[in-house]
């Protein structure tokens, strides 16, 4: 079984993915900037095994995070106002 089929892009984006769920659950918000990477190298991946399915849904998995970012820095700010 070749390891680095893929040029190691899907054991990146593996370490990055648990990353970013761990800083998630830590409510640490670097896990979303961690997910888009994570994101990106999947859809990478996505195009060196020719699955557009993977391109999709990471590249809609990426838009959510950055709608996460940005619903946090907005409830951030409102916090910090009070």
């Amino acid at each position: 079984m070749p390891y680095f089929q893929y040029y190691g892009i899907d054991w990146i984006a593996m370490v990055l993915t648990f990353l970013a769920i761990w800083q998630i659950g830590n409510q640490n918000r670097i896990g979303f900037i961690l997910m888009i990477f994570g994101n990106a190298c999947w859809i990478a991946v996505g195009y060196l095994t020719d699955s557009m399915a993977m391109m999709i849904a990471n590249l809609i998995f990426c838009l959510l995070n950055v709608r996460a970012i940005l619903k946090w820095s907005k409830a951030a700010h409102q916090h910090s106002q009070e």
